[in-house]
């Protein structure tokens, strides 16, 4: 199984669209590795690198929000923290429980579960408001 961005998840803002394409790539990176069985090892490399990029990714798209005062800009925000606090449950649980190929695949499952959902519904509305916005200014 291979997690791959598509052109349905393109939001059409560049920026963000690149940065939605390396998140893929890096969970794909984790399963890729799993199949090689390397998956134990990539675990904390994939959760290192979440946690760090997910902050500017998110940080970086909400300026762009509140640069063009979206509408939506709180309840985006929120669901940013509430993603933010669920990869930090899961480091608490690597951290506490060690590697696995089942918490490889828990990481997997949840961060590809909730970008995908998340894309499809609030960006894609964010995206469709910056193109209104960007052609209004």
């Amino acid at each position: 199984m291979s997690v791959v961005w598509t052109p349905d998840l393109a939001i059409g803002v560049k920026a963000i669209d690149e940065q939605h394409k390396e998140i893929f790539r890096r969970v794909d990176g984790l399963l890729e590795a799993c199949k090689a069985g390397k998956g134990k090892e990539a675990v904390g490399e994939t959760l290192d690198f979440m946690e760090d990029y997910l902050l500017q990714h998110f940080t970086a798209e909400e300026n762009i929000q509140l640069h063009y005062a979206y509408p939506d800009y709180y309840a985006h925000k929120k669901e940013h923290e509430g993603f933010i606090r669920d990869v930090g449950r899961l480091r608490k649980k690597f951290n506490k429980e060690g590697s696995s190929l089942m918490m490889a695949a828990e990481i997997s499952r949840t961060l590809v579960d909730w970008l995908v959902k998340h894309i499809k519904k609030s960006d894609m509305e964010l995206g469709k408001f910056l193109k209104l916005s960007i052609v209004k200014h």
